[in-house]
């Protein structure tokens, strides 16, 4: 136990450095500087975690895309990626039932990016973008809202961060938000938007919730990164294509979304450094 806690602190500093490297624009490295040591990193999750919404794809069923955010993180020094196992269209219970074991096992560092596939957000979306007053947006927003706050989603997300953790004890699990989708110029912002904010919360106090048995679960939140940068703005990092609603990239980031919104923010909370 204690030659594990050591080797984490070390591989938590340098990865630290590495982290501060690459945000400082430092790239040179001394000939004779010693490889820091490697963290062992596996992604879980949905289309968010996949990489859909940023082409090329290298997984046609999956959407797994080498702009999506795991796979810039392999390419952080000191961060090897094990296994990419993030699939569009996830949702817990998918991911709980394709976990990889055997990587988690090795595991030092765990990103979870799920949730929007359980409370069908394109239900909502589809329901609400052509007509916001509708009786079926309505009743799609009434329906969010129960599931997040009638306990069962933050149950399941509780389950699946607990067996996650049962499987690789000592690594640590970092739960991703969503940006919130619209500019806040956008007629349908204000819905939109609060309804995202709302699974967010739910799902960082189940971080704050199994951080506070297992001491080693992390939220990150994306929202000020994408701050600026929603559907409608003038910069957008989300795609949406207004003349296919059904477009399966809309609402998905841009390669700019997943590097500068979600890669960016791992980075800068320290998601890659152990405690």
């Amino acid at each position: 136990m204690g030659n594990t806690a050591v080797r984490r602190r070390r591989a938590g500093f340098a990865a630290g450095i590495a982290s501060l490297a690459m945000a400082l624009g430092f790239t040179a490295i001394p000939a004779d500087a010693a490889p820091p040591p490697q963290l062992d990193y596996v992604a879980l999750g949905d289309s968010y975690a996949s990489g859909h919404g940023a082409v090329p794809y290298t997984d046609l069923k999956c959407f797994v895309s080498q702009k999506g955010y795991p796979a810039i993180a392999d390419k952080l020094r000191g961060v090897q990626l094990t296994a990419n196992a993030a699939c569009s269209g996830w949702t817990m219970d998918l991911v709980l039932a394709n976990l990889p074991v055997a990587a988690l096992e090795e595991a030092e560092i765990v990103t979870l990016t799920v949730g929007a596939n359980d409370l069908n957000s394109t239900s909502l979306l589809f329901a609400c973008l052509p007509a916001p007053t509708s009786d079926e947006c309505i009743a799609e927003r009434k329906r969010v809202t129960d599931m997040l706050t009638d306990g069962s989603f933050a149950t399941e997300l509780v389950h699946l961060v607990t067996t996650i953790h049962a499987i690789a004890p000592d690594a640590k699990i970092v739960l991703t938000g969503y940006p919130l989708p619209l500019d806040p110029s956008h007629p349908l912002a204000a819905e939109v938007n609060s309804l995202a904010g709302a699974l967010n919360a739910v799902i960082a106090g189940v971080a704050n919730f199994t951080n506070a048995q297992f001491d080693d679960v992390q939220y990150v939140d994306v929202t000020g990164a994408f701050a600026g940068h929603g559907v409608g703005s003038a910069d957008p990092w989300i795609n949406f294509n207004p003349e296919n609603l059904r477009d399966p990239a809309n609402f998905h980031p841009t390669g700019e979304g997943y590097r500068h919104g979600y890669f960016a923010s791992l980075v800068s909370q320290d998601a890659f450094v152990l405690r």
